[in-house]
Order: structure tokens, then sequence, then C-alpha cells
């Protein structure tokens, strides 16, 4: 079975994160994503450990789990964009490709003749995908930045902590994968319009766009009453009960979404009749009334277990979950049964883990091969895609222009 963009090419001059998600998410879909790397040193991510994955003797290979985590999928081609020989295989690999994907900083790849324009002359429905931090204009278009600047930057610290603790950014790196989301979206967008016109575009995204979008109804909360949104904890802004609460031996979450789910959770709990006080029936008045009726809650939950209060919740239909950590994730029943932990076959290290896309079609196939190893195709794409010879490679390998792998 076939992927979704099976028969098309990606170009990928993207490293770290954001962009190497998005191009990891055109791979799983079926492209053919062509990731461009730095001879000799390659994605910064190959070395942002320990841990790093071990081959088959146990020994540490070169490449950290971090960069496994975005990369699986794709062919590595070591080539030196610095030279006016490298310049021209990204000039040849673009004329063949549909899509380019990269992260440098404004006006870089334009330096060394690798800027949209240059490129649109080349292969005018080529789709150029540039993600930087703070976008192509306005002021800090120069700047350089990371996930943890912008989660600050763009507001996201300010509404997460503790209501009296110090702000705190998200366990993971949340500006880089929306924006490597977002940046997908976007290509596909532009794919379908590219349909229509037969003409490819510039896709303009930053980081700092990206984070200030994401806070969602946070934005529309500070709209709409003119109040800074505060820290609240693990609490739900605009819905209560929508929490953690401390049990008898641990914590558990209850997202009471609505009217019904919090008048569930009242039975479940043994008082039916708090749903009815009137501070309390409508989510309004549980949002006013908050602190008085979390005291209550409170006082219930820590009377048994978290497994005695997720067998009563759970048969209520009360939307709420154990706090996991990573390894009772992946043999939590319901992960196993989604078949989110897959085995691929990796060239050093045999069969590893990963994680599976969650995008999941019932007309199309994902595509799954393990993150390359540094220049593991640069032979293949280079020779059998743009016709240099074995003595082409080798003189281009001598002058340091490419890397190979023997």
């Amino acid at each position: 079975m076939q992927g979704c963009l099976d028969g098309l090419r990606v170009l990928d001059l993207t490293r770290v994160l954001a962009g190497p998600w998005c191009t990891q998410n055109l791979a799983d879909l079926g492209a053919e994503v062509i990731k461009i790397e730095r001879p000799g040193v390659g994605d910064e991510t190959r070395l942002a450990g320990p841990p790093f994955l071990k081959d088959r003797n146990g020994e540490d290979t070169a490449d950290a789990a971090y960069y496994l985590s975005a990369n699986r999928g794709k062919k590595s081609v070591a080539v030196n964009i610095a030279t006016p020989e490298g310049q021209a295989i990204i000039r040849k690999l673009a004329a063949v490709s549909d899509i380019l994907v990269e992260n440098y900083k404004v006006g870089d790849l334009a330096k060394y003749g690798l800027g949209y324009d240059d490129l649109k002359a080349i292969n005018p429905r080529l789709i150029y995908c540039a993600i930087t931090g703070y976008g192509q204009t306005g002021p800090y278009r120069a700047r350089a930045g990371y996930d943890f600047v912008f989660q600050a930057m763009g507001g996201l610290m300010s509404i997460t902590g503790e209501r009296e603790g110090t702000p705190q950014k998200v366990g993971v790196a949340f500006s880089d994968l929306m924006t490597g989301m977002y940046a997908t979206v976007a290509i596909l967008a532009a794919l379908q319009q590219r349909e229509r016109t037969g003409e490819g575009q510039f896709i303009d995204l930053a980081l700092l766009d990206v984070q200030v979008a994401s806070l969602a109804n946070m934005n529309l909360n500070y709209f709409c009453s003119g109040k800074t949104p505060p820290r609240m904890g693990n609490a739900h802004a605009n819905l209560v009960p929508y929490q953690v609460f401390a049990c008898r031996d641990g914590h558990i979450v209850v997202a009471a979404g609505n009217s019904n789910h919090f008048r569930q959770l009242c039975v479940a709990l043994g008082m039916p009749a708090l749903a009815d006080d009137p501070r309390f029936a409508a989510n309004p008045g549980r949002v006013r009334n908050r602190d008085a009726l979390i005291a209550i809650l409170e006082a219930a939950f820590l009377s048994r277990t978290v497994k005695d209060w997720m067998v009563v919740l759970d048969g209520s239909d009360v939307p709420c979950a154990p706090i996991n950590t990573i390894p009772q994730v992946f043999e939590d029943p319901q992960v196993k049964a989604r078949g989110l932990e897959i085995k691929v076959e990796h060239p050093l290290a045999g069969p590893i883990s990963l994680v599976a896309s969650p995008m999941r079609f019932t007309n199309a196939a994902t595509n799954y091969v393990a993150p390359p190893l540094l220049a593991q195709h640069t032979d293949a794409v280079l020779g059998d895609l743009l016709g240099y010879s074995a003595a082409d490679l080798a003189a281009l390998s001598d002058k340091g222009v490419i890397a190979r792998r023997s």
C-alpha cells in the first residue's frame, strides 16, 4: 500500500527539531526526504546526549536519542554548502524536488545562491518553507533563538507553573514541535494550491508566531477581559473542576469539561446534592466559586487510593487519568493496543524502538524506516538521482565537498 505522499521529494536543509519534525511527518506520509548534513558533523542533535543509541555490542553509537526522535525515514547526504560545488549539488537537488524545508537564519542561504528566488528560477513548482525564530520581517528577524526563548517570549511560560511559583517551560520543546506541525500543514496546503495553479511558493514560518498563536483560549481570555492570565498550576482557567487531585497514595487528573461530567463526578464521589448547589450547578458559577468547590473535592479524593478512584470514575464516564511516567505510558493497555511503540531495523543497532505517527489512514500506508547514519545515502542519491559517476564522487570527497559512508 502506498503512502499519501508517495512520489513527492523533499529536500531537507533543517536540523535540531522544528524543521526535522516537519520533514519526519512528510517522510512518515510517504515522501522521499533527502536530509542534507554537514560533512563530519551532521545535525547538531546527533551529539545531543547522552543517552546515545547503542550498537549490537552495547557500545554508544554516534547518534543521540534526540536525533533518533525526529529523523526516521530520511536519506542522509553530507554536503558542504559553503563550497561552490556543494551549492551546485543543492541546486541540482532542488531542481528535481517538490518541497524544500530549511531553518537557517534569515538570508543565510541566499548568500550561497540558495534562497527562494534563486531556486524558484530553477524550479518554479518548488514549495520552499523557511522556518526561523522570528520570521522574515520585523525588527528581530536577524536574531537566532531556541524553543526555550520562544516559550518565554511568546507568553507560554507566564501561564505555566504553580500560582505562586516561578514561570516554567513545558517538559518538551513545545514551540519547536508546534512549528513543525504548522509547517507540515502549510506545505500540504501549498501542494494543494500547486495542483490548481502549477506554481510553488514561499512559506514563512516563525517560532514566535506559532507560540503566540498556540496560546489559543488564553489569548482570547486576555482580549475579552483585558486582564493578564495568571499561572494556575494544574488548574484550568475556564473549566472547573479540571485539575490534579491528591489521593491517599498519589495523584489523579479529573477533567470535568461540562456540567454533565460534573454531575457524574458528584454521584461517583457520593455527594450528588453538590451538583445542585446553586454555586456549582453551572460552569460559570464553578469558576467564580472555584476555591470553595475545590476544597470540598480535595477532601473527598484523599479518602481513597488512585486505583480505587480510577475504578469508580472510569465506570461513571468522568474523564480522568493517573499521572503516568513514560515507562508506564508504554505499558498502558490502550497505548499497546494502538501500537505506539514500533520496531525498526537500524544498521548498527539492529531492532530499535521508535514512536509511531499518530496519523492513521484506511487507504494509505505509513512509512517507518530507521533514522539514517550520517552520509549513509550520499553515494546513492548523488549517483542514482543526479548522475554523478564514481570518479566524480571520489573527487568531491577528496575536496571535502561531500562525505561518504564506506
